[in-house]
């Protein structure tokens, strides 16, 4: 048999409807994997921890029992350095002066410091940046006009309706902090928009005296240099408007209706002191290969990824307070590990070879994949696609598949390819203002010119499908509630499996790499 028959046979043997019994037997190896790293054991996996640590020597353990190439700089392990950051609520203060005089800030109820390497001290004006956009590119750059020169710049989340999501997402990163860098500004308070807030001020509370990590090299963060950041309570955040002749319900109004934003000066300064420790840890990437079977593709790469750590061990939820990650991200582990398993043990063997990347320091702000997509342990020119997994939360039977970054790359023909024969329908992020596109760790590789997609199973709005996926959100996400007791769909898991499985194969396969779309904003970084 040819190669293109051999392909074509596998494809078709990859993408026939398993038997239920089938499905379920698959989607049980892949729940045993959570079972490991979503243990109390491995308490949350916090990058640097003996639970950490734990879990990356199952991922090595499963590469080697798999038969795959180490392919870190130490065996299969890629280690990075970072500075980690926590800050002393108790120790840290915030006062806003204005006309009215001065208002002592409730750190932690009402403001709470963020995961940027922060200056310590502040004392500057407030001015208004709408969302913070610069996109003059695209026709809109709220910088433009406004003096931010020693002053803390307030946004909103969200942005306007008529920019694409992921662009306002990616305009929200590194580009935000170097446009406030040239603008001079010395700090940023971020209003979360309540409509797309994943969970209540009171969750976000829990998280204020957690650690922060951010890369050791200063070349990889989005601002080389310290920067005053925050989060304001929305409750609370009228405060920040008064005398301004604005309202920040009016504000709100507008974000919630996706219409623009204009900038203006706030009648109040901030002064706040920051207490910080900083200490200093190395985790690694883990890194295997399966060498492709092309004489001249095989020096070309498609990877395969997921992130390995979680929140650790903290305040408790429900008594609770070891954050497992059973679904953020040990799932999307298992469902690298299980790709692997079936790529290995097909007679067809892939042309380009594949990556098996699962990466450290997600929750932390793409970190591990921030490092490695710099860094990669192959050439970076040589890297043709990403097919990420994070929190693919299958609850239910695999009918909607949401892709971020369809709109970017013709990894989208290839995802839609192999879900049609299916029935599967591929879909866009139907809840753009939650920056999701940016905060998974697809993102890293898009900004350097590296097309990358990411799975979610999701629903039609208003089913009862996409109402178990916002009560997901809003109860489990980043909680110890994301455990071993949830109820997950193990068919529909083993069904997402073998559909990424076969896309793989299809990307490695082609005769052309994947390109990035003619509009889309990521062209031009990977020409």
């Amino acid at each position: 048999m040819n190669r293109l028959a051999t392909t074509l046979a596998f494809l078709t043997l990859a993408l026939a409807p398993l038997s239920h019994a089938a499905t379920s037997e698959e989607g049980a190896r892949w729940w045993k994997h959570i079972e490991v790293l979503a243990s109390d054991e491995d308490a949350g996996r916090f990058p640097g921890t003996p639970g950490f640590e734990a879990a990356a020597r199952y991922v090595e353990t499963q590469f080697r029992s798999l038969g795959l190439q180490p392919a870190g700089v130490d065996g299969y392990r890629q280690p990075v350095a970072f500075d980690v950051q926590t800050i002393v609520p108790e120790q840290s203060s915030a006062t806003l002066t204005g006309p009215a005089g001065a208002q002592q800030l409730q750190v932690g109820e009402e403001i709470i410091f963020g995961r940027q390497p922060q200056r310590t001290d502040i004392d500057a004006p407030l001015v208004f940046l709408g969302y913070g956009l610069h996109l003059p590119q695209a026709g809109y750059d709220e910088f433009a006009g406004l003096d931010l020169k020693g002053k803390v710049a307030v946004i909103i989340g969200g942005g306007p309706s008529d920019l694409s999501g992921n662009l306002k997402a990616h305009a929200h990163n590194d580009i935000f902090y170097r446009a406030l860098a040239r603008a001079g500004a010395v700090g940023v308070i971020s209003i979360p928009l309540p409509s797309a807030m994943d969970f209540a001020w009171s969750r976000q509370m829990k998280f204020q005296a957690r650690p922060a990590m951010s890369l050791a090299d200063p070349s990889l963060r989005a601002s080389p240099h310290a920067i005053f950041s925050a989060s304001f309570n929305p409750e609370h955040a009228e405060t920040l408007f008064t005398g301004s002749g604005h309202s920040l319900a009016e504000i709100i109004a507008k974000a919630n209706a996706g219409q623009r934003l204009e900038g203006f000066n706030l009648a109040k300064r901030l002064k706040a002191h920051v207490a910080v420790k900083i200490d200093h840890i190395t985790s690694p990437n883990l890194i295997a290969k399966l060498e492709g079977s092309d004489p001249t593709l095989r020096t070309q790469y498609v990877v395969v990824s997921a992130h390995l750590d979680h929140l650790g061990v903290g305040e408790p939820i429900a008594g609770q307070n070891i954050y497992r990650g059973a679904m953020d991200d040990a799932s999307g582990v298992a469902s690298v590990l299980e790709i692997a398993r079936r790529l290995t043990a097909a007679p067809h063997k892939p042309r380009r070879s594949i990556l098996f990347v699962i990466v450290t320091a997600e929750e932390q702000g793409l970190l591990g994949s921030r490092y490695f997509a710099h860094h990669p342990t192959v050439p970076q020119s040589e890297i043709v696609a990403d097919l990420n997994f994070d929190m693919p939360l299958p609850l239910f039977p695999l009918k909607t598949l949401v892709l971020y970054g369809l709109d970017e790359s013709t990894l989208a023909d290839d995802a839609r390819a192999v879900a049609a024969p299916l029935g599967i329908d591929v879909v866009r992020d139907p809840y753009p203002n939650r920056n999701a596109f940016t905060r998974t760790d697809l993102y890293s590789f898009v900004q350097v010119g590296i097309p990358a997609v990411a799975f979610r199973f999701g629903a039609p709005a208003g089913t009862p499908q996409e109402k178990m996926i916002r009560d997901w959100l809003s109860q489990r996400y980043h909680s110890p509630q994301d455990d071993l007791a949830q109820p997950v769909d193990l068919p529909a898991a083993a069904d997402l499996v073998d559909l990424v499985t076969s896309m793989t194969l299809r990307v490695a396969d082609a005769e052309k790499r994947p390109a990035f779309r003619a509009d889309s904003p990521f062209r031009v970084v990977s020409e």
